[in-house]
Formats: C-alpha cells, structure tokens, sequence
C-alpha cells in the first residue's frame, strides 16, 4: 500500500470530541452529489496517516464514495495527551463525534460506513452497534483488551515505555455483549497474525447476524504485510461497502 496518491478533493477538517479538537480529512469523489461516506478509526498508536486509510480512501473515491480519515485524541494532529487520554471510550466517543459531524454536511449523503483496524476495529464494533450504521468492516480487531495490553508490553518501541505511565485501568476492555447481533459486517483477519489472535475473529462472527462474512488471509500478519492480502483486503472492502452504501 505504497500508492498514497488520491485523485480526489481533500478537505481539512477539524470537530470537537468532548473537549478535545480533533483534525481529519475528508477524501470527496469527483462528480458525486453528496456520496455515502466510509469513517476509518485507526489502530491504537497508529493515526489518520495509516497506508490501510489512505488506499482505501483513494479507492473508495474510485467508486464514488468519500472517505473520512481522523486522528483520535492524543494522536497525530488531534489534541490530547496521548499516555492520558488514550482508552477505548475515549476513542469511541472520537468515532461518535466523527460521524455525528460527517452526517451534519451538507456535501455527503446519509448512508455511512465504517473502518477499524486492530484497536480501531474494536472502536468501530462499539460505535457501529450503538448508532446508524449501513455497513462496516474490521482488520484484526480484539474482541477484549488481553491481546492489546500484551502486544504493548512486549513491544520495543516508544508506547511499550510510554504504558509505564499510563493508566492501564482505562485500557480494560471486553465487548462481546455489546456486539452481540451486530450485521452488514465484514470481518478481515491474518491466519498468521501473533497480535491479535484470530480466535477474535471468529468471536466477532459468532456474535454477529446475518449479512456477516468473514474472511482469513492466508499467511496474514497483524500489519498486512503481504501485498497479495493488501490488494485483496481493498477489493473485499469495496465490495462489502458497494453492495450497502450504493445499492
């Protein structure tokens, strides 16, 4: 997902998530009157810059439908610190706020779907599940927090050293109730992923009615690394959100 060149207007947009002012950019389509809009929450140290986001935007605007990219609270260009404020209802109240400001324009249209990869995935089940939407798809998203709290301890990067100090309480979570009898839902895992068990997946499934789909990638890792499963995760993603949000 190297191809970050979109043939789209780009707006830059800023809303509030309860007192913080969080930028995104808002991906339009040529020549569309006002599309269905797909909504990406990012991953737990990721931000709007993520290559999953911006190809799937260029490619949602490929096939007239807008795209909205954000940074959550304490990360990328959004206010917020990101050792205090990050935990999943902070991030869901992001996600509310995104799409409540998306569904206000004027320029976009009423049918709405939704993005979440990893811990943004999680983000996007809850907010989903408790607002309109017409469709969503997940990329190895953790039912619960185990996987999550795991991953960053073990990691060597600056958030393993940052989750020292941060509050790891706020960071609890396990939302199988919530998602129970979830639909128009398209689920994307790694076979291979050592982050997030695929196990969430099928937990995912279980929980969820029909339409639901599930798809495993074949020697897939939690980042996607293979350009096979890249190329195949945007087609599936288009497909499941053409067949909601266009028809």
């Amino acid at each position: 997902m190297t191809d970050t060149e979109l043939v789209s207007k780009s707006e830059s947009i800023s809303f509030k998530s309860d007192d913080f002012t969080l930028k995104g950019n808002l991906h339009m389509p040529q020549n569309v009157s006002r599309p269905p809009v797909v909504i990406g929450s990012h991953g737990f140290s990721s931000n709007k810059e993520s290559p999953k986001q911006i190809a799937l935007a260029k490619a949602c605007n490929e096939h007239g439908m807008a795209y909205f990219r954000f940074d959550h609270r304490g990360c990328g260009e959004s206010e917020g610190n990101f050792n205090e404020v990050t935990s999943l209802e902070g991030r869901c109240h992001d996600l509310a706020s995104a799409l409540s400001t998306i569904h206000n324009m004027d320029a976009t249209g009423n049918r709405i779907g939704l993005f979440g990869s990893s811990f943004g995935g999680a983000t996007a089940l809850v907010v989903a599940k408790k607002m309109k939407v017409d469709a969503i798809v997940t990329f190895a998203a953790p039912v619960d927090s185990a996987p999550v709290i795991k991953a960053l301890e073990n990691s060597e990067d600056d958030v393993s050293a940052s989750l020292e100090s941060m509050d790891t309480e706020k960071l609890q979570f396990d939302i199988t109730d919530i998602i129970t009898g979830i639909c128009n839902i398209l689920i994307i895992h790694g076979d291979s992923d050592k982050v997030v068990s695929p196990s969430n997946a099928y937990r995912i499934y279980q929980q969820a009615v029909h339409p639901k789909r599930i798809i495993m990638q074949r020697a897939g890792d939690h980042r996607m690394s293979l350009k096979e499963n890249q190329d195949k995760f945007l087609k599936n993603a288009i497909d499941w959100y053409r067949s909601f949000l266009l028809n």
